[in-house]
């Protein structure tokens, strides 16, 4: 694992040319996260534009005669057929399957090679050298595996995405968590996210900008063992970030306790 991925501390300043070169691999991640809030946003607002809010509730009922239970799992839930697919937190009342993470759909997984290079592919748009050192970082993680799963409110007006990521070292998942969320502290544009109760320590959650749109955005990073958690959450205001975090919550003690549906 290369140390440093761990934020820089008050070092001598290095080369201007090595200085410039990290800083363009650390506002990667950042850009995409914005990206990825940003599309997840204007998912939500153009489904609440568009939502038919004349149509009566339909209430699901288990039917008297159900049988024994469906091998496969309840499948509007989310996959659980997996090792890593059975970490991600099932679909939560009062909320469906969302929209789509990019080419991966809604509900899917990557192998350790596969997953690996997805993960790559944030480096596109850096020069040839720069993308060069990324993947290297990449493999430097050993990476087992990627599942990700998104949510839509039954409301119309929040879009979930959350991503789990296997690491074969749970230092550099650590080191991981440090990284990123450092990454979030250096750019100073983010507001302070919600608090995730019973995991502060392993968890920590960043609050977009504030602008004059009608939408409000969190993104939050956590992990336990040998997962990373990425997650954001796009609505309409007013934004429920208590809500939000309780959904991250929820998605780390799953982690913990996989067999239990929350």
């Amino acid at each position: 694992m290369n140390d440093d991925l761990t934020m820089p501390g008050p070092a001598p300043e290095p080369a201007p040319r090595s200085r410039a070169r990290r800083i363009v691999l650390a506002a990667v991640p950042v850009v995409l996260v914005l990206a990825a809030v940003a599309g997840a946003a204007t998912y939500t607002k153009i489904t609440v534009d568009h939502a038919d809010r004349t149509a009566a509730t339909k209430l699901w009922q288990k039917p008297v005669n159900s049988g024994g239970k469906d091998p496969a799992g309840e499948v509007s839930r989310g996959r659980a057929s997996t090792g890593l697919s059975k970490l991600l937190l099932p679909v939560p009342k009062d909320y469906r399957l969302g929209p789509d993470i990019g080419e991966l759909g809604n509900d899917s997984e990557l192998s350790g090679r596969a997953a690996a290079a997805e993960m790559k592919e944030s480096g596109r748009g850096l020069a040839g050298k720069q993308r060069r050192e990324l993947a290297k970082r990449i493999d430097g993680l050993h990476i087992q595996g990627l599942a990700v799963r998104s949510y839509a409110a039954e409301a119309n007006d929040l879009v979930v995405d959350t991503q789990l990521v296997r690491m074969k070292d749970r230092k550099a998942v650590r080191d991981m968590y440090r990284f990123q969320t450092g990454l979030f502290d250096a750019v100073d544009i983010f507001r302070d996210g919600p608090k995730i109760t019973g995991h502060t320590k392993n968890a920590k959650c960043f609050r977009a900008p504030r602008d004059k749109s009608e939408l409000d955005s969190v993104y939050c990073v956590a992990y336990d063992g040998e997962v990373l958690l990425s997650f954001s959450a796009s609505g309409t205001e007013p934004f429920d970030a208590s809500g939000t975090a309780l959904l991250v919550m929820d998605q780390l003690d799953h982690i913990k306790s996989p067999g239990e549906y929350v």
